[in-house]
């Protein structure tokens, strides 16, 4: 063999060792490789027990670990992987020697493993070592329940249910109906645990309310307020509102609270008499109504108000014999129904 054949055999040599070393790691390293137990016919050393007992006990510490991180005991997905581990171990306590050991074993850890990455491991449950479908009644009120309203509370039930489903069509072609009643049995027990828990989860229902009571049809009332026993003479803004006339309409204030159920509008109209000009009547009446709008709100009347002048277009009494065109006394006081202010309220009543 020449120089170049022995180095590429050399080289081949190393690529095998090195390959093969890889292999061995990746072996080690992989979460789901590192969940095989050993094969049934070596179960019968010590040493094989034990190393098999390691491993669903390492399984096991990560179950919790995931639990530990917050992930609910009652998860669907963490219950699952806790019951394909539980079933696994019963049956090799059993001294199973089919394959259902290693693959429910092999179902709960590829579930930790999705959940390790933060990843969906779906909602499927497999029919693992080739477990017959048993049941579809049970396997239809399991899958109904995922989508109820109160499935927070069922899932753990729900997920142990469907495992011991696929235990039991294990145990038909392992021993027979025998062997896979029980496991029926404990799926029925857990379909019964998950339908009481979704319903105990819903909130109650909430208590019909009490009837309304009848609100009473708006009415409207109107009445008019004296100028002269708001306003001084020839004056219309806060500054020139008396002090009787505050406590006038602190009085209505109260009033539209006390005896109105709800106050749907009020409209403030100001009057004049005829003395002076008719541009400045007009400007005085708007300017009156805005004020008692403006006291009425500072007094907490939150309903909408409209406020607006009319002049002396509207006189309030008879007052076609009240004669003259000078403010004398006794002509104002011949006119005095003429300056007032309007209030119309619209509301419903108590």
């Amino acid at each position: 063999m020449n120089s170049n054949t022995q180095a590429q055999s050399h080289n081949h040599t190393l690529a095998g060792v090195f390959g093969a070393a890889v292999l061995a790691l990746a072996f080690i390293a992989s979460p789901l490789m590192a969940q095989e137990l050993n094969a049934a016919k070596d179960r019968i050393s010590g040493s094989a027990i034990r190393a098999d007992h390691a491993t669903y006990e390492q399984l096991q510490g990560r179950i919790k670990a995931l639990n530990d991180s917050g992930i609910r005991v009652d998860d669907y997905h963490l219950s699952k992987a806790q019951c394909w581990l539980d079933t696994s171990f019963h049956e090799y306590t059993r001294n199973d020697r089919g394959g259902y050991p290693q693959a429910a074993l092999s179902e709960s850890a590829r579930i930790v493993v999705a959940l390790e990455g933060k990843q969906n491991p779906g909602n499927e449950t497999p029919l693992v070592n080739n477990a017959q479908r048993l049941r579809e009644d049970l396997w239809a009120k399991f899958n109904g329940l995922k989508t109820h309203a109160g499935f927070s509370c069922a899932a753990q039930a729900t997920a142990c249910g469907e495992v011991e489903l696929v235990h039991a069509g294990n145990e038909i072609h392992d021993g027979g109906w025998r062997h896979a009643k029980p496991y029926i049995q404990i799926a029925e027990d857990w379909l019964k645990k998950a339908e009481e828990r979704a319903a105990a989860c819903l909130p109650p229902p909430a208590p019909p309310a009490p009837p309304a009571a009848p609100v009473p049809a708006p009415t409207s009332e109107r009445f008019d307020i004296a100028a002269d026993a708001l306003f001084r003479f020839n004056q219309g803004t806060l500054a020139g509102l008396l002090p009787q006339g505050k406590v006038r309409l602190d009085e209505l204030a109260a009033r539209l609270g006390s005896a109105y159920v709800s106050v749907n509008s009020i409209r403030l109209i100001g009057h004049t008499d005829r003395l002076g000009g008719v541009e400045y009547n007009q400007r005085l009446s708007e300017q009156r109504a805005q004020t008692v709008k403006q006291y009425l709100q500072s007094r907490g009347v939150s309903a909408p108000i409209e406020a607006f002048g009319v002049g002396e277009s509207q006189p309030g009494g008879q007052t076609g014999h009240c004669q003259g065109e000078r403010a004398t006394p006794a002509l104002t006081a011949c006119l005095q129904p003429d300056r007032r202010v309007s209030v119309e309220v619209t509301g419903s009543k108590r």
